[in-house]
């Protein structure tokens, strides 16, 4: 047989082969991946996990004990919300804070979420009850201190008109916070610091006290949105716990009665429904101004401002659905049309589809008297400061006068040419702790019959140099004066 009849498969056999390696690399890879994501998921659940952790009993038992309503617990309420009254009126978010971390009002809501979720009737009853209770003490405290006090007085602050008009945002810090402060509630050794600090985020005394303020004032959409705000609160933390013993499978109370547990269950889902009707319907709105402000700031920053029109003020309202735009120079409509047909067919401004474009001060006429205003105001400058130019020389005239007038009246009083100002310069110079001095001369007799001149220093020190000192030196401003003077008829006299 010929050597061409021979078939060769040696290529065929190696193609295979590094087929063959490629699959058990692949196989390898998609083990190891196995292996990692086994991993991940194991040290994500021993992380996450916090059943091992429980003390079931103890939760219980004090969540029980914090729905208890009366004695000290009360008065640690009314404490609490005058303090958060007095922080919302003083507008301080510390005093605020203070009130909240005394505030009792978490054991009856933990109490409320608990008995929901192991179906005890009894403890929903009690929990309820002495919610109402503390609810109803909370508005009537804060409505006597906004009422009565003449601290209460004083108009709205930022602290109470916060706390008027919730969103769906408060939905969110309410369940996240009631989540963990029932997870640090069920665990072994409770965290304090976070049951603190659940208090301050989901803010359950500046409502109530808001509320009472409402009452107070007779505002009644002020009072329906704190209540509505606290409501908020007050159901979410309650859902969170109640989420938290159902995934921690806490053993419900059995009754001979399955009617009365579905019940239960159907009427805390129909309260968690219609709490959050109004806060989404309120989040949704605020959503879309959101939406409608971006797009109109884009508006404005993209199609307008890059045209050079002296733009000069902007507004825009979502409740109003207009843009106002303000101009020095003049718009021609078919810049105006150019815009309105952006606003209309640019899917990036889809929002503001409905919206009106107002332009104000947008004629020459506005340009115009802005113009000449500006014009006027210019002269007005320039008129100012010719004025002001020549109340200056006249200034400058009447110093130089003065120093004339100066000039001669020393020349009057001094003998020898020995100028006054030179005269006090050179006594301020070498007698420091001088205050005052004054010279002149007068005439002065003896005998009543010969006539002498005699020159007079009248001089003041300092409040610091003592009599002694003040002795000391005055002889030596005599003896100096004798030998400027030229005189020996000098007399010092000391005010």
């Amino acid at each position: 047989m010929s050597d061409e009849s021979k078939f060769n498969f040696s290529e065929e056999e190696q193609k295979l082969s590094k087929d063959k390696a490629v699959e058990e690399k692949k196989e390898a890879v998609k083990k190891d991946a196995q292996g990692l994501f086994s991993s991940i998921s194991t040290f994500l659940s021993e992380l996450l996990d916090f059943r091992d952790d429980t003390d079931r009993d103890a939760t219980i038992a004090a969540i029980k004990t914090d729905i208890s309503f009366k004695g000290a617990t009360a008065w640690i309420l009314v404490c609490s919300i005058m303090v958060a009254s007095v922080g919302l009126n003083a507008d301080s978010t510390a005093v605020v804070i203070g009130a909240m971390l005394i505030s009792p009002l978490m054991g009856p809501i933990l109490g409320i979420g608990m008995s929901i979720a192991l179906n005890d009737i009894d403890t929903l009853k009690k929990s309820l009850i002495n919610l109402a209770t503390m609810i109803v003490l909370s508005l009537l405290t804060a409505y006597i201190f906004f009422r009565f006090f003449p601290l209460g007085t004083s108009s709205e602050t930022s602290e109470l008109l916060g706390r008027t008009k919730p969103d769906i945002r408060d939905v969110v810090i309410a369940f996240f916070g009631g989540l963990a402060l029932i997870i640090a509630r069920t665990k072994k050794g409770t965290i304090a610091s976070v049951i603190f600090g659940v208090a301050i985020a989901t803010a359950l005394m500046p409502p109530l006290c808001t509320a009472g303020y409402s009452l107070a004032k007779g505002n009644w959409i002020f009072f329906g949105g704190a209540m509505n705000l606290f409501t908020i609160n007050t159901i979410f933390i309650a859902l969170a716990t109640f989420i938290v013993l159902k995934v921690l499978r806490f053993p419900m109370l059995k009754y001979a009665n399955s009617q009365r547990r579905k019940r239960t269950a159907q009427l805390a889902s129909l309260i968690a429904i219609a709490v959050m009707i109004w806060p989404t319907l309120t989040f949704i709105d605020v959503y879309k101004e959101s939406i409608f402000d971006n797009q109109a700031k884009k508006f404005i920053e993209t199609k307008v401002e890059p045209l050079n029109v002296q733009l000069f003020d902007k507004d825009y309202r979502y409740e109003d659905q207009v843009i106002e735009l303000s101009f020095f120079s003049e718009i021609s409509d078919q810049t105006k049309q150019l815009w309105n047909n952006e606003l209309t067919s640019n899917p990036n401004f889809d929002k503001l589809k409905n919206v009106e474009l107002k332009i104000k001060g947008g004629d020459s006429k506005s340009f115009e008297l802005i113009t000449n205003a500006y014009n006027d105001k210019r002269e007005e400058l320039n008129q100012s400061r010719l004025l002001i130019s020549a109340l200056e020389k006249e200034i400058d005239e009447l110093q130089q006068t003065i120093s004339g007038l100066n000039q001669q009246l020393e020349a009057q009083n001094t003998s020898d040419d020995i100028a006054f100002s030179a005269l006090a310069k050179d006594a301020k110079i070498r007698f420091n702790d001088l205050e005052y001095f004054g010279y002149a001369k007068m005439l002065e007799s003896k005998d009543f019959i010969k006539i002498d001149t005699l020159s007079v220093a009248n001089i003041k020190w300092k409040a610091s140099v003592n009599d002694s000192i003040a002795l000391v030196k005055e002889g030596e401003l005599l003896v100096w004066l004798k030998q400027v003077l030229k005189t020996e008829k000098v007399s010092i006299k000391r005010n």
